[in-house]
């Protein structure tokens, strides 16, 4: 957590305001958040199936990144009716389905530019 009025705080403010990229990169930066709106998109929309496609994620670390991916916009939490204990999945919102492609873009140049 930053200090509202510490330099960083000051220079994060002034980069998200002066390019938007920036914020396009905060919001999916992250060792988990690229790889999560991906496994979801792929079908892998239920807690413990994020678990198993990503190995290597602790349950708190999956718990907090997916809060902040669907504070974003990026997913939504949706029950499923008729499950006990009630289940959850998660559904990439319209402007997550939209980042698939970016996201898609980004492996594609790395592994042509190692």
């Amino acid at each position: 957590m930053h200090k509202e009025n510490s330099s960083d705080a000051l220079n994060r403010r002034f980069l998200f305001k002066k390019c938007e990229l920036n914020t396009a990169l905060n919001i999916i930066s992250g060792r988990w958040k690229a790889q999560i709106i991906h496994s979801i998109h792929n079908g892998h929309n239920r807690f413990h199936l994020l678990q198993k496609e990503l190995t290597n994620i602790s349950e708190p670390v999956l718990g907090r990144q997916l809060k902040e991916i669907e504070t974003q916009g990026i997913i939504i939490k949706k029950e499923i009716p008729e499950t006990t204990p009630t289940g959850i999945e998660y559904l990439l919102t319209g402007k997550g389905e939209r980042l698939i492609p970016i996201l898609d873009n980004l492996c594609n140049w790395i592994k042509e530019n190692p």
